[in-house]
């Protein structure tokens, strides 16, 4: 990733506008074990106490690295309870980034954040309806499945 993703501008501002990077080599002890890491590169959101919200392992394009940390700071938001922040990232997520890898995850996760933020079941049937139309072979709808019958 420091050949290609690191150096394209578009991640290296995303990176110092939204996060605090901190990059150490992955046999670091005692973060290598705290953190169960096994390969590189590997790319773990935290929260401010420290607790992992989200991960990917290996390699990502620009055009993926940043869909990925908004789903990993969407989903630190969303454990949070922080629902509407949340949803405000999966949207940008959604808007910006709506073929990468993340999306149908961010979609899916979007039709949760929005029943926790209003009790309402409309937006869990939503989600499970765009998945199935945008993104029908993805893991992510066959989870979304049952919200079909709300």
């Amino acid at each position: 990733m420091d050949a290609v993703t690191y150096p394209d501008q578009k991640v290296s501002d995303f990176i110092q506008q939204n996060l605090i990077a901190l990059r150490m080599p992955s046999d670091a002890q005692p973060h290598a074990v705290d953190f169960k890491i096994s390969w590189t590169p590997t790319l773990i959101i935290l929260d401010q106490e420290g607790r992992e919200h989200h991960r990917t392992v290996g390699f990502l394009s620009p055009e993926e690295l940043i869909p990925a940390l908004l789903l990993g700071m969407a989903k630190t938001l969303f454990e949070q309870q922080r629902y509407a922040e949340s949803l405000a990232l999966i949207q940008k997520l959604l808007d910006g980034y709506p073929a990468s890898d993340a999306a149908p995850e961010a979609l899916f996760l979007k039709g949760v954040a929005g029943y926790k933020n209003t009790q309402d079941p409309g937006p869990l049937k939503q989600a499970y309806e765009q998945l199935a139309a945008r993104y029908p072979s993805s893991e992510w709808t066959k989870k979304a499945y049952p919200y079909r019958l709300l």
